[in-house]
């Protein structure tokens, strides 16, 4: 429970302001269908967050308890830093095409998550807690947590929220998860 508790509020407050929850809004004003816009961030974060989280599995395998928790400690507050820069979207993410709500919202949001604090934060967490499962779908749920009211309410979600305040606050929510598992690791050295 903790693993699934801990990755759902990581990952739903480390993405208010992001790129990917920039790309929902965009995505929400061109096409106004909010279904298939939620449908598409379901899936490319599912397969997103499943292959981070598998890979950060296998990492959590090969490393010793205090690497282990020094690297995740260390990741958390390297994300914490990076939560205090703002993402902007490239004129190209959720460009008009073709293919639809669902397909565009799909391949758009999977190609952005790439790299992204959410998918670096849910390798992070599968490689520190043992269970793969709960840490994905907690890191799925924040997704949505932090989405659905995006695709739903738009710009008048976007405009109601102090950025400044959610970033500082998830800043904090970083750093602290990153100093238990430094504390952690500092205990299996000693």
């Amino acid at each position: 429970m903790e693993a699934f508790l801990v990755s759902i509020s990581t990952v739903a407050l480390a993405e208010m302001g992001d790129r990917t929850q920039l790309l929902s809004l965009l995505l929400a004003t061109r096409f106004r269908r909010p279904w298939p816009i939620l449908a598409g961030v379901l899936c490319a974060t599912l397969a997103n967050h499943a292959l981070a989280g598998i890979v950060g599995a296998w990492i959590g395998h090969q490393l010793s308890p205090a690497i282990l928790d020094a690297t995740v400690g260390i990741s958390m507050v390297g994300m914490a830093l990076w939560m205090l820069k703002p993402d902007t979207l490239n004129e190209n993410d959720g460009k008009q095409t073709q293919r639809g709500a669902f397909l565009t919202t799909l391949i758009a949001f999977f190609i952005a998550e790439i790299g992204d604090k959410t998918q670096i934060a849910t390798l992070a967490l599968a490689a520190g807690y043992p269970n793969l499962f709960a840490v994905v779908a907690g890191t799925t749920c924040g997704m949505l947590a932090a989405n659905v009211p995006v695709v739903f309410l738009g710009n008048v979600f976007a405009c109601r929220f102090p950025m400044r305040a959610i970033h500082y606050t998830t800043t904090l929510l970083l750093l602290v998860i990153g100093a238990v598992f430094i504390i952690r690791a500092i205990r299996h050295w000693h």
